[in-house]
């Protein structure tokens, strides 16, 4: 297991970043590789984005020497989403067995939290959000059926998508973490635009589902001062409360949605009007 640490950056930095910086600052390259866990500590609002990849073994969520805490979940919650082949989370000796899209909401306070493939050669791939906890709510295993779904777009403007809202107040009880997927469809590539940005709570973005040779454009930064990075699929993007969080790509894809801050309300959003946009 390897964690690594990213510290909040002021609106004003980020203004004289260049490219790498940029990228070494708010985009996590390395998530996903074959039997190893990926952390990364964000001093945004203290959440873990992590990738895991079980193949030819179990990987547990080892208590990290920082948290100064027993376990892992000693004070915090964790979102668990599936974007690979099927597999399984096994919390204090329950199994939940998770299919693509699939997730699972863990609560503070579980010791054991390992995963592991049902077939090697289809591995799953593990995609996770954690956040500080003040509650012990229930562990509760979440298909797309349970999810609250929501369709929009139109065709004239390539945004038709789906969003899968899994981890939500209308759907499990948590402290802070608001967690799902939203999915494009066919001919479809922006996401999020009109854009927003809500100061209560940071944002990530996880992209899946895209080709080899296929790109998304993430569009950062405060509204008068945007900047983009270009992300590869199983990549993920920190997003400041102050940051716009938009993208679109070389063709359609899916990204993992995860929050946490001061408030769990889905439609908390500062909206941004396009003349605006700088």
């Amino acid at each position: 297991m390897t964690i690594d640490t990213r510290q909040a950056v002021h609106p004003d930095a980020v203004r004289s970043m260049d490219t790498a910086t940029l990228r070494r600052h708010f985009l996590i390259e390395t998530l996903f590789s074959p039997d190893r866990i990926h952390l990364t500590l964000s001093h945004l609002d203290r959440v873990v984005i992590g990738g895991i990849v079980p193949v030819t073994r179990t990987l547990a969520l080892e208590a990290e020497p920082s948290f100064k805490a027993a376990c892992f979940l000693e004070r915090r919650e964790l979102g668990v989403i599936n974007l690979g082949g099927p597999g399984v989370v096994r919390t204090d000796g329950v199994e939940h067995a998770l299919a693509k899209r699939e997730a699972v909401y863990v609560a503070m306070g579980t010791q054991q939290v390992s995963f592991r493939s049902d077939d090697p050669d289809r591995p799953a791939r593990f995609y996770l959000v954690s956040a500080p906890a003040h509650a012990r709510f229930e562990t509760v295993r979440l298909p797309l059926d349970k999810a609250k779904t929501v369709s929009l777009g139109e065709p004239a403007k390539a945004n038709v998508r789906t969003i899968y809202q899994l981890i939500h107040p209308e759907v499990v009880q948590t402290c802070q973490l608001v967690m799902g997927t939203t999915v494009l469809e066919s001919g479809s590539i922006w996401n999020t635009m009109p854009c927003h940005v809500h100061d209560r709570r940071m944002e990530a973005y996880c992209y899946y589902d895209l080709p080899e040779d296929a790109r998304v454009f993430h569009f950062m930064g405060e509204p008068d001062q945007t900047r983009h990075m270009v992300v590869a699929d199983g990549q993920a993007l920190l997003s400041p409360g102050w940051s716009i969080h938009s993208g679109v790509g070389t063709q359609s894809y899916a990204f993992v949605w995860a929050m946490a801050g001061e408030n769990q309300t889905f439609t908390d959003m500062d909206h941004v009007a396009m003349a605006d946009l700088r």
